[in-house]
This record gives structure tokens, C-alpha cells and sequence, in this order.
């Protein structure tokens, strides 16, 4: 399973949880998972955000590939002007 780490804000609508175990293929199948456990971070990660998968950084790749032991990182987006 992959290892997944909510960062910024998005952590404190988990009840402070970061960190989860998720099995799952690509990145729309880990957001899929965390909105299963936490509805409430629906709203959110659909507006934009980041994704790091094993150091990598994506902006918008739902199809990015998640491997069994891939560690993802998901943070809200940083705009920029």
C-alpha cells in the first residue's frame, strides 16, 4: 500500500490525521480513498492541489501512476503570480 501524507491545511479536516495507508493504482484512486474516509476533504482537493509521488512533484495528474510502496504527498495548491 501506498504510503499518503495530507499536508497544510488539509490535515486539520482529518482531525489532525496526515498519514494513511491506501491502496491504490493512481493518483484519482488515492483522492477516490481519502474522500471515502473523510467526506469533508472533498471540496477541497477537487479546487487544486500538488501531488508528490516519490519525490516527484504533479500538478493536476490524476492519472499519475501510484505504486505499492510509492509515498505521496498532497498539499494544497501554491499559487503564484
Amino acid at each position: 500500500m501506498a504510503r499518503v501524507f495530507l499536508t497544510g491545511n488539509l490535515k486539520l479536516l482529518t482531525g489532525g490525521a496526515a498519514q494513511f495507508d491506501i491502496d491504490a493504482h493512481d493518483v484519482r484512486a488515492v483522492l477516490r480513498a481519502l474522500v471515502k474516509l473523510h467526506p469533508v476533504l472533498a471540496p477541497h482537493l477537487e479546487e487544486g492541489i500538488a501531488v508528490a509521488i516519490d519525490g516527484e512533484i504533479f500538478q493536476d495528474a490524476w492519472f499519475a501512476e501510484v505504486g505499492a510502496d510509492s509515498e505521496v504527498h498532497i498539499m494544497p495548491r501554491i499559487a503564484g503570480g
